[in-house]
């Protein structure tokens, strides 16, 4: 005999969009004219075509000259209506919704504040997303309405699933160079020995896909040949962590989350930077040493961290923690973490590159990484319980 599906089976799927006011980025710097900090009796500064932007200097050259001007982008308005998210930033987003999703009524659209007091800067909004209106959840990822709106009010929307695995991650897997730590460790090596201009060159390429990673990865090491092996003591007072990452650690073991770094980097500092936050697992690539321990030889051994081998890894310790992958939040910056970001249940580009941001399941660009807890439904004041 047949069973008759359930209610919840006929439901249309939910969706969560978390909406992030940019605080720290001001789309504007002056919202009135008496705060400006120049007077009319000021002297105005010579003019040379130095001072020009790219372009617009005269030039003999047809092809570098500019064929139409540049699309004006939308007049901001969170100084006409307030610097946080006001009731007109949310009614207009409820408007921008509608127009997006056939058939959604803005009677479904459900809202929580995410923070106490007057000027709320992040807002969780609920809303179904109907069969028959064809509109997925990627695209309203990129949906161009939708990024329209967040430059009009500086205002960054996360959409996510509504159910139950949002609410009840289990594991949290993390890139370590610019995501838990600030710096680009193998950048910071060639600072001390004067090769920083071409290992530069080399990550940022390697980092927006322009090449192939573990080429590009062996490239650079190979510029590292000679350094002393003492140079991880070296580096070590040198690395900060990016900000909110030791408290969002904390907040996320106290949930009983596993926590792992999958890092394109180099095992000595990866491993120290893993056991400081106390993280379950830490995987990265080897540098080999002479064999009088001395140096570094500028090359490497084993298994090369890229970007199938951290996914590999993502499956590997879910299934051996028993973890479902909608139980996964993935958070890196380049493109070998895309691949991660995409077997994990939520995948998150923190201050990623360009093109990464595009291809990113989601996107974040506040200030702290503490900033995460909030797409997993947790409000400031449920953080602060969980950090005291």
């Amino acid at each position: 005999m047949a069973t008759r599906p359930s209610a919840l089976d006929l439901a249309p799927p939910r969706l969560i969009a978390t909406l992030f006011y940019k605080s720290d980025t001001p789309s504007h710097f002056f919202p009135h004219a008496d705060s400006a900090p120049r007077s009319p009796s000021d002297a105005l500064p010579s003019a040379t075509l130095n001072a020009l932007k790219d372009g617009v200097s005269p030039t003999s050259n047809m092809s570098d000259y500019p064929l139409e001007p540049p699309t004006p982008g939308p007049n901001p308005l969170d100084h006409l209506y307030g610097s946080y998210l006001s009731q007109s930033c949310l009614t207009d987003f409820f408007v921008t919704l509608t127009n997006i999703i056939p058939g959604l009524i803005e009677d479904k659209i459900t809202t929580r504040r995410l923070e106490e007091g007057k000027f709320c800067r992040v807002v969780e909004i609920a809303f179904p997303l109907p069969s028959a209106g064809g509109v997925t959840l990627e695209m309203l990822r990129r949906n161009e309405a939708v990024s329209r709106w967040e430059r009009e009010w500086n205002v960054e929307a996360v959409f996510q699933k509504d159910d139950v695995w949002r609410r009840h991650k289990r594991l949290a897997v993390f890139d370590m160079d610019s995501t838990l730590i600030q710096q680009e460790v193998i950048d910071e090596i060639a600072t001390l020995i004067g090769v920083e201009a071409q290992v530069s060159a080399i990550t940022a390429a390697a980092m927006n896909g322009e090449l192939d990673f573990e080429a590009s990865l062996r490239k650079r090491c190979a510029l590292l040949k000679g350094v002393p092996s003492s140079v991880w003591e070296t580096l070590k007072p040198r690395i900060t962590m990016n900000e909110g990452v030791p408290e969002l650690i904390t907040a996320l073991k106290r949930l009983g989350f596993k926590t792992a770094v999958l890092s394109g980097g180099f095992t000595p500092l990866t491993g120290w930077v893993g056991a400081n936050l106390g993280l379950d697992y830490a995987f990265a690539n080897h540098l080999v040493v002479s064999e009088d321990g001395q140096t570094l030889t500028g090359e490497l051994t084993g298994e090369i961290v890229h970007a199938e081998k951290k996914k590999q890894h993502v499956l590997e310790i879910a299934a051996k923690e028993g973890i479902m992958l909608e139980q996964i939040v993935a958070i890196g910056d380049g493109a070998n973490d895309l691949p991660m970001m995409g077997v994990a249940g939520l995948g998150v580009a923190f201050h990623a590159k360009p093109k990464v941001q595009m291809q990113a399941p989601a996107r974040l660009n506040s200030k702290s990484m503490l900033d995460v807890l909030y797409l997993l439904g947790l409000s400031k004041e449920e953080q602060e319980v969980l950090l005291r």
